[in-house]
């Protein structure tokens, strides 16, 4: 199983029937493929849909339907449509459950950088910082590393999406989670110990003695 279907696989077991829940760009679109069977969950899009379901196969995409990086997505029986107005007013307003939002850095203390400088080819910070500030639980998808290099640091060396800690983050190796300002190791990937986690992350994590192995 590759790192992106690992980590969407293990984010949809975070979810919970009637939630409304924010999908950011990259990896965390690929959460609505892995719902639960029969659980009815509302799936939102900040450029103005709710009711978003799996990535469409090849051929079948609509033109009109797309997440807010353009890509295309399809629209369950029931979905809604709407202007940014609204959508953010969802967003700021704390009606989302959850955001998924991919991450380029968290740093020890949870905080989030998802975005770089504008201008230079590498993304821009979008919604980012309303969904971090408005969404009930922030649940960051990234890969652990990157060119060889920790994601997860003991301080951001990229700006901050938000000064709001995120709930959880979810790797291809581990979930962790953040209580009182602290990285706390909760899960490790199938075929995963616990000092490789350790060896591929720069930030200090606590690591209990009940650490699991995660359920996809």
């Amino acid at each position: 199983m590759d790192a992106q279907t690992i980590i969407a696989r293990r984010i949809a077991r975070e979810l919970h029937a009637g939630m409304l829940v924010n999908l950011g760009i990259g990896i965390p679109t690929l959460v609505a493929n892995f719902v639960p069977p029969g659980m009815a969950v509302l799936f939102q899009s900040e450029n103005g849909l709710i009711g978003t379901g799996p990535i469409p196969e090849e051929g079948t995409a609509h033109r009109l339907l797309t997440d807010a990086g353009g890509r295309p997505v399809s629209a369950l029986p029931g979905a809604s449509t709407f202007d940014s107005a609204i959508s953010f007013g969802l967003i700021r307003g704390g009606h989302l459950d959850m955001t998924v939002l991919g991450g380029l850095q968290v740093d020890e203390q949870g905080h989030l950088a998802n975005w770089m400088i504008p201008g230079k080819m590498v993304p821009g910070m979008g919604g980012a910082m309303d969904l971090v500030t408005g969404a009930k639980r922030v649940v960051v998808a990234m890969q652990h590393m990157a060119k060889g290099k920790p994601k997860i640091v003991k301080r951001c060396s990229l700006p901050l999406t938000s000064v709001r800690p995120v709930t959880l983050l979810v790797t291809e190796l581990a979930v962790i989670d953040f209580p009182d300002g602290h990285a706390r190791l909760l899960e490790t990937a199938p075929g995963t110990t616990v000092a490789q986690v350790l060896a591929s992350t720069e930030a200090i994590l606590i690591v209990p003695d009940d650490v699991t192995t995660m359920v996809l």
